[in-house]
């Protein structure tokens, strides 16, 4: 693909080999607007980073051409579609696959995330659209009503309503929560290929093969104006983040409107050839399109591009002035979505689906879940962009920088390069605190003081921790101390770095809580104990130790380990937290181990008591273990050494 003219508006960014074979569907991240998911027909999912040339990871195990994929918002899911029905969601966290949803009788052409729930929507040439629970594996409803494929599918920003476009030439309108259709909107001579909802206002904009482009009010549910004259095929729209205006990539380029009435704000000449997917990131609009097995990448500077105001008449020219002005502020002619804070609630009815829909996984999706795997192609690249488990980064940032234009060939061009301005980034990079490793211990004093074993739950004042062990380290010999001003703005850094643990360890007990749902406490204390993070461990013994009839004997066998390193932590609550949950498990548990292991050997086979005395052993092992530990314990004063004195006394048995 040749190089398109770069201009003050817009550029080519970059190009690359996606796949093996032929492209068939691509999909930027939303949330970043750095990431780009293709799939191909060699039957793998790519990931890319925006304007970096390798591949950071390749997903396995569709058998067919993969026809759809999508991300959610925080880029931490991804789902693809497949000719032959079957669709896949990936953790891209953890680089695994979570579930292989079966039930499509065709190819699936379209795929969205629910914004706020574990919830997908999938559309197919088999006519049908299914909303998915991705937590049980289970399809909550099938919608029917187009009559030829469904090319599109967008939930609205409350994630109460799902839009629907296909190649029938109506857009249709669903109600999550009854299960049913609201409205049809016809009136398009071609098929839909796009619709999108208004950020606020409860408007819809649909785009079609017969180069038109529709506004729809969703209180009337009526037209509320139709622009023409699209140069082809409306291949994606985009609204502004700010709901003022609406983005319309056609062939080779982008258009600017309004609505009500309808006019073209501006027209930017870019060279993208067939456009398929816009996203927006500090003021810059992202443009992906694909050729066989090319992606190339562009952007469009929209501090350059009119976004209210007269209508345009002519393309955008190198020579045109700068013609930004804010839209003026006024009231919303429509209701606004009201976004829950919490997830979306579940639908009020399950409707019965079909026997193959209600059918237990069986061993064939079990074979196609084990052959699914993620290949990390570049580890560095991977690492930096999502960081899995307890890793402090997540980047591409919220705040990445933008993309700098490249430079014009005339000379008076490379003279104003030269010169500080808002349109070239001409600023040194700053760097990313966020991938620092969390904690930077240095230590500012030369003789370091004795710190106390434990750091108390509850306190006045820090204990055992210092200013410097969050400051980086002093270069210049003569300057022992930073002003306070210098240690505040060094200590403030951080706080994008803990708020990223924090948003981790969350997601963590989100996973671990979608498992707990289901009633099987076994496997949800074993996927936290799965994540390596103690911090996860004790949130999830706080719950349990509560109600001291969840504790079964298989339960003990994985917490025990756990138990013996939380008894190790240099943290109280985490000390305290072991001592309640090895106290019940001594109370509950003890006599029956030492019952069981002292019992004479039964005269046949009892697969059950073979089960039960082999737990028993591999219990009585791990306490043997924990007792010399609770025993060096037990000498200490206070609060810890009362506790362990008294774990100390229910361990007397096994000596």
């Amino acid at each position: 693909m040749a190089t398109p003219v770069v201009t003050k508006t817009a550029w080519k960014l970059q190009e690359i080999v996606a796949h093996a074979s032929n492209v068939s569907s691509l999909v930027l991240g939303k949330g970043s607007g750095r990431l780009l998911a293709t799939g191909g027909d060699d039957c793998r999912v790519n990931l890319w980073s925006i304007n970096k040339p390798n591949c950071i990871m390749s997903l396995t195990g569709h058998t067919s051409p993969v026809e759809s994929v999508r991300l959610n918002t925080p880029e931490e899911l991804i789902v693809a579609g497949s000719q032959s029905g079957s669709i896949r969601v990936w953790d891209l966290e953890a680089a695994k696959i979570l579930r292989t949803l079966v039930g499509h009788k065709a190819n699936i052409c379209s795929l969205d995330f629910h914004p706020y729930g574990e919830f997908v929507a999938s559309g197919s040439q088999d006519t049908n659209i299914k909303l998915w629970d991705i937590r049980r594996k289970g399809c909550v409803f099938r919608y029917r009503g187009h009559s030829q494929a469904v090319r599109c599918l967008r939930f609205s920003p409350d994630g109460k309503w799902l839009a629907s476009a296909a190649d029938d030439h109506t857009v249709k309108l669903w109600d999550l929560t009854a299960g049913k259709m609201m409205s049809e909107f016809p009136g398009h001579t071609g098929p839909v290929n796009v619709v999108e909802f208004h950020p606020n206002e409860y408007l819809l904009a649909s785009g079609s093969s017969d180069r038109t482009i529709r506004f729809w009010d969703l209180e009337k549910f009526q037209v509320v104006s139709c622009i023409e004259g699209e140069p082809g095929p409306v291949r994606s729209v985009l609204f502004n983040p700010d709901g003022c205006c609406l983005y319309s990539g056609c062939q080779d380029s982008l258009r600017v409107y309004g609505w009500e009435p309808e006019r073209c704000f501006d027209v930017v000449l870019v060279n993208w050839g067939k456009v398929a997917d816009l996203a927006i990131c500090n003021d810059q609009l992202i443009g992906v399109a694909f050729s066989q097995s090319n992606v190339s990448s562009y952007v469009v500077d929209l501090t350059r591009v009119t976004r209210t105001g007269a209508v345009a008449q002519d393309p955008v020219q190198d020579s045109r002035p700068l013609a930004q002005q804010p839209p003026p502020p006024s009231a919303p002619l429509r209701r606004i979505y009201e976004r829950p804070s919490t997830t979306c609630s579940k639908p009020q009815r399950v409707k019965q689906n079909s026997e193959s829909e209600r059918r237990s996984p069986s061993s064939e999706d079990d074979r196609d879940e084990r052959e699914s795997r993620a290949e990390i192609q570049n580890a560095e690249d991977y690492n930096e962009i999502f960081q899995p488990k307890n890793s402090i980064s997540r980047t591409p940032p919220r705040r990445s920088e933008p993309f700098p234009a490249p430079p014009e060939d005339d000379m008076a061009t490379a003279k104003e390069a030269a010169k500080p301005s808002p349109a070239m980034d001409t600023q040194l990079p700053v760097p990313n605190l966020e991938v620092l490793p969390w904690p930077q211990v240095v230590t500012s004093t030369p003789a370091p003081k004795a710190e106390p074993a434990i750091i108390p739950a509850t306190r006045n004042e820090p204990i055992g921790l210092k200013a410097s062990d969050f400051l980086p380290a002093v270069k210049i010999p003569q300057q022992t101390e930073l002003v306070d001003e210098d240690a505040m703005s060094q200590i403030r850094k951080g706080h994008d770095t803990m708020c990223v643990v924090l948003t981790s360890r969350h997601k963590n007990l989100d996973s671990v809580r979608a498992v707990w749902t289901t009633g099987d406490i076994k496997t949800s204390v074993d996927s936290a104990v799965a994540i390596n993070d103690l911090s996860v461990v004790v949130d999830l013994l706080n719950i349990v130790n509560q109600k001291a009839s969840l504790w079964k004997l298989d339960l003990c066998t994985t917490v025990l380990p756990q138990i013996e390193k939380l008894l190790q932590s240099k943290y109280e609550s985490y000390v305290q937290t072991g001592c309640t949950s090895l106290k019940l498990i001594l109370q509950r548990f003890l006599p029956l181990i030492t019952d069981i292991l002292a019992a004479p050997p039964s005269v046949g086979v009892d697969i059950s008591r073979e089960e039960r005395l082999h737990k028993c052993r591999l219990c009585y092992k791990q306490l043997k273990s924990i007792s010399g530990l609770v025993r060096s314990k037990s000498g200490l004063s206070g609060r810890h050494g009362s506790a362990f004195r008294e774990l100390h006394l229910l361990m007397a048995s096994l000596d």
